[in-house]
C-alpha cells in the first residue's frame, strides 16, 4: 500500500513538473500535434516538439523527412508544416484586448499550411511571410506556402 501511495505521489510530481515546463509565460502558442522527426529549435537548443509544448518568439520549427507538426499561435493562428521544412518565427507581439500585433514568419525550406487568426484580420498587413525569394503579407484567411 505504502508503495502505491510513493509511486502515485512520484507520477502527480512528474505530471505537474512536465506540465510546467510545457507552458511557460511568453509562449506565443503551442504544439498542437507532432508527428515523426519534428523539433523546435530555440538558439542552440533542440527541443522535440510533442502536443502541448510552448513556442517562442524567435523559435524555428525543422521537421525531417517523416515529419509533420501543428501549431496554435495566441490570436488563433494555425500552421501546419509538412515533411523537410524549416520555419523560424522571427517576431509575433498580440494584445488579447485589442486583437493587434504583428506577426512575421520566414519559410526557408518546405511547406507550410496557414489560417491566419485575430492578428491579420485585425491589421491587413500586420502579418507577413518571407521566403527566400518572396515577401508575403497576408490579406486571406488560408493559404499554403511551398519552398523549394
Amino acid at each position: 500500500m505504502r508503495t502505491r501511495v510513493l509511486l502515485s505521489l512520484a507520477v502527480a510530481s512528474f505530471s505537474t513538473s512536465a506540465s510546467a515546463q510545457l507552458r511557460q509565460p511568453g509562449d506565443i502558442g503551442r504544439v498542437k500535434v507532432a508527428m515523426g522527426d519534428a523539433r523546435i529549435e530555440r538558439g542552440i537548443t533542440k527541443i522535440p516538439a510533442a502536443a502541448g509544448v510552448g513556442l517562442k518568439t524567435g523559435d524555428v520549427l525543422v521537421t525531417g523527412k517523416t515529419g509533420r507538426v501543428g501549431v496554435t499561435f495566441n490570436d488563433n493562428s494555425r500552421f501546419s508544416a509538412g515533411p523537410n521544412s524549416r520555419i523560424a518565427v522571427e517576431d509575433f507581439q498580440f494584445d488579447s484586448t485589442t486583437h493587434k500585433g504583428k506577426f512575421l514568419t520566414r519559410i526557408n525550406k518546405g511547406s507550410v499550411a496557414i489560417v491566419s487568426g485575430q492578428i491579420a484580420k485585425a491589421d491587413k498587413n500586420a502579418m507577413r511571410i518571407k521566403t527566400p525569394t518572396a515577401l508575403l503579407g497576408v490579406r486571406g484567411t488560408r493559404f499554403v506556402v511551398e519552398v523549394n
